[in-house]
């Protein structure tokens, strides 16, 4: 099988068929005017920010700000599509902002308009935003599901994912923006909460597969990636509307730091990066087992998704929600019918050998983000708390995630793991993460119990 240049996609192609490998070895391309162009759109907007809104950025801020022009274009400049993205979501964000004021500077604003103004109440508001980003997912989910059966769909799965990223990134941004029109100490980067940084978790998740179906030119693995997120999405809409989370509240003394924007998205991109490697993992398994046809494995890989998707249901130490009773029905019906339709559908995926360096390259690349938040939580904990590392259990079960993924990264480099073990490893190393994520904040209190449930 010819190898292709990395991002590319051949001609006519269809991008949800098997078996399309691209190479690892991308010639650098050279920059267009294309590429000067988005350079110049983030210098220009970086400049606005600093002259309109300089007085409320101290240093750290200016500098992440500035740091954050060339890593943009570096990143537009790598993967296309990110290009438009940027530009979209800018957009629609500043048109938000613009209709906050009431056509005014953009200084100025008013939250009530969210309830006049059609395009805010239906549309660009956060809360609106971000709603469209969940409808959009599931969609999203449901039409790579059914592209493996008539491909010809597969390719609204991923007009729908994109678009939901666009809502779900909106949204955040307009967030930000309505924080600090509540006050000038209510404003605060959007991932300071559960519901926050699960918006911001869906996204990285999302963007990161929609990466991925772009390097290797396969739509195939949609269904798989976004399921993940389709679950967040559905614990979004519990969390929101029973618990009213999507207020915006001031922030909590120890989540004051410039630390935060820092250390919760690096964190997050980790997680993100963990989860959509987990989904790999099962794909991986459906392919080899769907292709043998045999039937001893169906037993414990049904048992590892069951567990999965009916952690809530465990973890539901105060009650039994019905909620959670369905999420548990569905996912376990979801599951089951996935594994009975192994076959067609190990028909559809890529060849063992893509599903496997995806799994290592979303394992190895989430390694390092989270190598780098765990770092950065130690900074911050000794800026806040005296000490760099107190056990407390939140930091406790940071570790156990990244000494699990560190010896996954060790066996497969140094002992050459590979197939169904390393599979089984990144679908475990899911529960050990989601655990890590919300089983503590549902069990275990200690110093991080402001993202309590």
């Amino acid at each position: 099988m010819p190898l292709l240049a990395a991002g590319s996609v051949p001609p006519h192609s269809d991008l949800s068929a098997p078996g399309v490998l691209v190479g690892d070895i991308r010639p650098l391309r050279r920059l267009t005017r294309a590429d000067a162009g988005f350079f110049i759109v983030c210098v220009a907007s970086a400049a606005y920010a600093l002259v309109a809104y300089g007085q409320a950025l101290n240093g750290y801020e200016k500098a992440m700000l500035a740091g954050a022009v060339p890593a943009l274009a570096w990143l537009g400049w790598l993967w296309r599509p990110l290009r438009r993205l940027a530009l979209a979501c800018g957009a629609s964000a500043l048109l938000a902002v613009w209709l906050y004021s009431g056509g005014g500077g953009l200084e100025q604003g008013d939250l009530g308009r969210a309830e006049s103004v059609f395009l805010l109440k239906y549309l660009l508001s956060s809360q609106s935003a971000i709603l469209w980003m969940g409808c959009l997912f599931v969609l999203g989910t449901a039409c790579y599901w059914a592209g493996l059966a008539r491909p010809a769909l597969a390719w609204l799965g991923t007009a729908l994912t994109w678009s939901g990223v666009w809502a779900g990134l909106t949204g955040l941004l307009v967030r930000w923006r309505e924080g600090h029109l509540l006050g000038p100490d209510v404003g605060h980067i959007p991932v300071s909460n559960l519901y926050e940084v699960f918006v911001f978790f869906a996204l990285v998740t999302a963007l990161l597969y929609l990466y991925y179906e772009f390097r290797y030119a396969t739509r195939a693995l949609g269904g798989f990636a976004m399921l993940v997120v389709a679950s967040m999405v559905v614990f979004l809409l519990w969390y929101s509307l029973t618990r009213d989370a999507h207020q915006i509240q001031p922030l909590v003394p120890a989540l004051q730091s410039w630390w935060m924007k820092l250390h919760v998205p690096a964190n997050f991109i980790g997680y993100g990066t963990f989860s959509l490697a987990g989904t790999v993992g099962f794909a991986y398994l459906v392919k080899r087992h769907g292709q043998t046809r045999s039937r001893k494995p169906l037993i414990p890989v049904f048992v590892l998704g069951a567990v999965l998707c009916a952690e809530p249901l465990v973890f539901g130490a105060r009650g039994v929600s019905p909620v959670w009773m369905l999420y548990f029905g569905v996912g376990a019906l979801i599951v089951g019918a996935v594994l009975a339709l192994r076959g067609p559908i190990a028909r559809r995926l890529p060849p063992l050998e893509v599903l496997e360096d995806i799994m290592y390259r979303a394992i190895a690349l989430g390694f390092a983000f989270f190598t780098v938040a765990t770092v950065l939580g130690a900074l911050w904990a000794a800026d806040a708390w005296g000490a760099y590392w107190q056990w407390d259990p939140k930091e406790t079960w940071a570790l156990i995630v990244w000494l699990n993924y560190a010896a996954w990264l060790h066996m497969r480099l140094i002992k050459g793991l590979r197939g169904e073990a390393a599979a089984y490893w990144a679908l475990a190393g899911l529960v050990v993460t989601s655990f890590a994520f919300l089983g503590v904040n549902m069990f275990l209190s200690g110093l991080h119990s402001y993202g309590s449930l």
